[in-house]
């Protein structure tokens, strides 16, 4: 927990006085995350849908919440907790979602969705997997430690 207080510190800092390398460092952030969805998801096709839908379905939520609101001002002031407590209930149900992603992908436009699916699966470990491990683990890219 104190690692991720002075990383949230730092981050803050960042932002308040050098914003220009937050993209750098995003970069970092993204991979360390995937990184450890890939691991966790089986680091294949299944785990880059589960991560690409889990970051939309966030995304959209908290650009949703943003919009609701009357003001930045009274986002941050008077609906902060409301606002942590719906978003935390948000990402679960946004979780649950990122898990069956593929169901998703079928019901895309039958037949298409299915055989789009397939495919993916197919294709997926023959063109794509091993550049993704090269960014996400560098040289241990095609064997990377548990």
């Amino acid at each position: 927990m104190g690692d991720g207080a002075r990383a949230l510190g730092a981050l803050g800092d960042d932002i308040v006085n050098r914003p220009g390398v937050l993209p750098g460092k995003a970069n970092g952030w993204l991979r360390t995350w995937f990184g450890k969805i890939w691991k966790v998801r089986g680091g294949g096709l299944y785990a880059v849908g589960y991560a690409a839908t889990f970051a939309y379905l966030e995304v959209t939520t908290i650009l949703s919440e943003l919009a609701e609101s009357d003001s930045i001002a009274d986002f941050f002031t008077g609906q902060l907790i409301e606002f942590v407590l719906r978003f935390a209930i948000d990402s679960i149900v946004n979780l649950v979602k990122a898990l069956i992603w593929p169901v998703y992908m079928l019901d895309l436009a039958p037949p298409y969705g299915a055989i789009g699916l397939g495919l993916a699966f197919v294709l997926f470990p023959m063109l794509l997997k091993k550049p993704i491990e090269r960014w996400l683990f560098g040289d241990a890219g095609s064997n990377p430690q548990p």
